[in-house]
Order: C-alpha cells, then sequence, then structure tokens
C-alpha cells in the first residue's frame, strides 16, 4: 500500500512539473534540469523567513489546521535571537533580542513551549559614560528626564495607530515627518534623548530619522516596559524558544536553505525552488508568506513584478551587530555607554560601539555595534576592540578583549526619507499584501520589536483566513 501511494504521488507530481514548467510565463528562476532533481513537498502556505515573523506565522498556522513549510538560510530558526552558551559557568547569555514587551502574544508563545519567563528591568544606573574614541568621561544628561519622557510620551498618545502598524492617515502628521533633532528641539527633549535613542539601537545617526522611526522604537508598549518591565526568559536563553519551534515543526523547517526560483502566479499555485543541504527541492503552497528583510538583494530569486521592485527599490538600511566578548579587568557589574563628548545631546558618533553590557557570567559582557556603512566581521571586531581598550584612559583596568560569539543583523532597521513616507510609500506598501497571493511580514512592515511582530503577524493571518 506504502508503496503504491508513494509511486502514485511521484507519478503525478513528475506529470505536473512537466507540464508547468512549459506553462508560459514562467519565472526564468526556475531551473528545468533543477526541478526535475528535486522532491517536492505541497503545502497550504510557504513562509520564506524563520526570524520572529516567519516562525510565528508558522507554528500558528499549523494551530489553525494549515500545512506549512519554512525555508530559513541560517541553521537554525529566530533571526535576531541569538544566544551564548558558557560551558564554564553553565549560565546562557542573550546578545540579540534581549526581551519582548509582557503582551498577550508574547505570554502565549512562550507557554505554548513551556519557556519559564521573569520580568526584566532596565535602568542605565550602573553604568559608566565614556567616549570610546579618546576615553574622555562624559557627564549623564542635563535637565529632568522624567519630565522630558512624559513630554516624549504625550506625543505618542497622539497616534495610537503606530501601535499597530504602518496604516497611517493619507495626510501624514507633520511631527511625524520632522527629522528627529527638530523633533527634540520642538517638544524640549533633549534630556530624554539619550534614554530614546538607546532603546533604538542599530540605527545610523538618530537625528536625521524621520521622527515616526524613533517613535516606531521607543512605542507606547515600550514606554510601558520601561516603567513596569518586560518579558524575559528566566534563564535567559531566549534562543530555547526557536529551540522548540524547529522540533515542533520537524521536516517542515528547512534551516540552512535558500530561494534557488520563485514562480508566484497570482491564480495558480506557487512554485518555489529551495537549494537546501540535502538538495533540491521543490515547494508548491496556494499562498505565501514572506518574512525575510525585502530588500532588492536579499529577493534577487523571488520572480518580483515591476510592482513590488519599485516598492522594496526605495528601502535603505543601516547595518548591526552585535557580540557577545569577554573583558577582563572591569568593575564588576558596571555597564559602558558609549558617548560623544563634544556631540550634540551627547550622542555617540557611528558607526562604533553603542553600549557595553555586564552579564550574569563574570567578565562576559554584551557589546552592541553599528550605524554607518556596511563593515566586514573583521573590521567591526577590530573598532570594537580598539573601543574597549580606550576604557583604559577612562581609569578603568582593561586588556585585550576576546570575542567570544559574533552575529550580523544586517540590512537592519529598513527605512526611506520623509518625503517618500508623505507621499504614500507605507501605502503602497502595504497594498503588496495579498498582491500574487503573496503576504508579507516582518520588522520592515511594522517594528524591530518581536512581539510586536507576533502580535502584527496574528491579526495578518486573521485577514488571511478569516
Amino acid at each position: 500500500m506504502y508503496f503504491s501511494i508513494r509511486t502514485t504521488q511521484s507519478l503525478l507530481a513528475n506529470l505536473w512539473l512537466g507540464c508547468a514548467i512549459a506553462l508560459p510565463g514562467s519565472s526564468p528562476g526556475l531551473d528545468g534540469s533543477q526541478i526535475e532533481d528535486a522532491s517536492t513537498i505541497v503545502r497550504d502556505v510557504a513562509v520564506i523567513g524563520g526570524g520572529a515573523s516567519g516562525t510565528y506565522a508558522a507554528i500558528q498556522l499549523r494551530q489553525m489546521g494549515h500545512s506549512v513549510v519554512v525555508v530559513e538560510k541560517e541553521p537554525l530558526l529566530g533571526g535576531a535571537t541569538n544566544t551564548y552558551y558558557d560551558p564554564v559557568s553553565g549560565k546562557y547569555i542573550d546578545y540579540g533580542v534581549l526581551i519582548w514587551q509582557d503582551i498577550p502574544e508574547a505570554r502565549d508563545f512562550l507557554a505554548h513551549f513551556n519557556i519559564s519567563t521573569t520580568i526584566e528591568q532596565f535602568s542605565n544606573s550602573d553604568s559608566a559614560r565614556v567616549d570610546l574614541r579618546t576615553g574622555e568621561n562624559v557627564p549623564p544628561p542635563q535637565g529632568n528626564v522624567t519630565e522630558a519622557m512624559l513630554r516624549y510620551v504625550d506625543q505618542l498618545l497622539k497616534y495610537p495607530y503606530l501601535s499597530d502598524g504602518w496604516d497611517l492617515p493619507d495626510s501624514v502628521p507633520e511631527d511625524l515627518l520632522l527629522p528627529f533633532g527638530d523633533f527634540v528641539e520642538k517638544y524640549d527633549l533633549a534630556p530624554a534623548v539619550e534614554t530614546l535613542t538607546l532603546y533604538a539601537q542599530g540605527l545610523k545617526d538618530w537625528l536625521p530619522y524621520p521622527t515616526v522611526y524613533i517613535m516606531k522604537y521607543f512605542s507606547l508598549g515600550v514606554a510601558l516596559g520601561a516603567q513596569n518591565g518586560f518579558l524575559g526568559t528566566a534563564d535567559h536563553n531566549n534562543g530555547a524558544l526557536y529551540e522548540a519551534a524547529r522540533e515542533e515543526l520537524g521536516e517542515d523547517a528547512l534551516i540552512g536553505s535558500t530561494v534557488a526560483g520563485m514562480d508566484r502566479p497570482a491564480n495558480r499555485t506557487h512554485r518555489i525552488l529551495v537549494r537546501t543541504p540535502n538538495g533540491y527541492r521543490l515547494i508548491r503552497a496556494k499562498r505565501t508568506i514572506i518574512a525575510a528583510p525585502p530588500k532588492l538583494e536579499n529577493l534577487q530569486n523571488f520572480d518580483l513584478d515591476d510592482t513590488e521592485s519599485d516598492v522594496f527599490g526605495q528601502f535603505e538600511s543601516s547595518f548591526y551587530y552585535t557580540t557577545v566578548t569577554k573583558l577582563p579587568g572591569l568593575p564588576a557589574g558596571l555597564g559602558f555607554l558609549n558617548r560623544g563628548a563634544d556631540t550634540l545631546y551627547n550622542l555617540p558618533p557611528l558607526p562604533g560601539v553603542y553600549t557595553i553590557t555586564p552579564t550574569l557570567v563574570p567578565e562576559m559582557y554584551t557589546v552592541f555595534y553599528g550605524g554607518g556603512e556596511k563593515k566586514t566581521e573583521d573590521e567591526v571586531k577590530e573598532s570594537i576592540k580598539d573601543s574597549v581598550l580606550k576604557l583604559s584612559e577612562a581609569g578603568f583596568n582593561t586588556s585585550e578583549p576576546e570575542i567570544l560569539a559574533f552575529s550580523n543583523h544586517s540590512p537592519f532597521e529598513l527605512f526611506v526619507s520623509s518625503d517618500k513616507i508623505a507621499s504614500g510609500f507605507y501605502r503602497n506598501l502595504y497594498a503588496l499584501q495579498g498582491h500574487r497571493n503573496t503576504y508579507y511580514a516582518g520588522a520592515a512592515f511594522h517594528a524591530q520589536d518581536s512581539a510586536a511582530l507576533w502580535r502584527f503577524v496574528g491579526n495578518l493571518l486573521k485577514t488571511i483566513f478569516d
């Protein structure tokens, strides 16, 4: 029985493939010889990208009764979630996604995999401010930080729709389009700049960005978390969430795999040729969800039409790198904020280190670096080492750092200019939802915030399948 059914399925698949290859308008990215060698996967939905959005979408789709397959280029799921295990102490160190908003979607997702959680509080009170170009100590912000933060939150409250995505009014409010530096001056937010920008790591120079991007980073949800605490894992092993998801998905997660070609007709089954560690696979799916960063260089084999290419081609991005670094000799429990001694609001010149934060493991720190133009891994590591050694000129006893773990999160924080936002860029971006039976998720469609993305994806799936 098993042999006869599998044989019949194989014959039907081969017949279908033979017809499909000859279809007019077939994507030139689908190589006939590779298709012939590829085994076929038939699913309701194909999810491209296994980061926070893609993994959540896959798990939710299965719970909704839909079959799914996930394609992820990295050897594990989780995207920006990175966890390092220290074999000496037996402890974990998160150095990508550190915490989540404490919202039902996050609690339910973690509870589904029996991940123990705790409430994390974040403070800069145990941090020294140092200009890591010179080793000069920098004073804390002048003025009343709390009052400035309250003024910022008052402005956030004017735009509650930012918590749900990019569904902006046709006439985008002028304040959202102001360069953030102008917004700071307009509402007397100078004492709050340090706090706001520390929560918005991964950006280039913050001050020229349209204010709406800062508000998407430091949202109402983040403001609540800053006051009441964020959700974290009890053992600081956020990667366990995605290990559990990988186990649940089983063979439906094609990790270490990349898209070799696509054919996404609007009214027929999608075909996605995937290069996996075990050879080519051909996915046939009714719908496709793309949860990878929609930069053109990432989508070269995605069968984009002119409409999709025009929208995605407008995105710019930043670069962001995270590390676990061993730094002997520093005072236990003390963190460091990179500040500019001679810059407006003491913002650090970028590209450069944002923060150096102690972990629960002695002498081990998370070091976050980014902004500016793209660098090689060796260039970033060398710059981090140079910056850390400058702490000696600030009076701290430190020696040559050892980078134990490194992750490149580029391209990061996709953005466009104020003029493009005002001209309806995000309206055009959202118009792609459902175009050619393809849907989109990920930070570019909402925010660099895993919990907020889980809520966004849940709402998107309801829209697709209700």
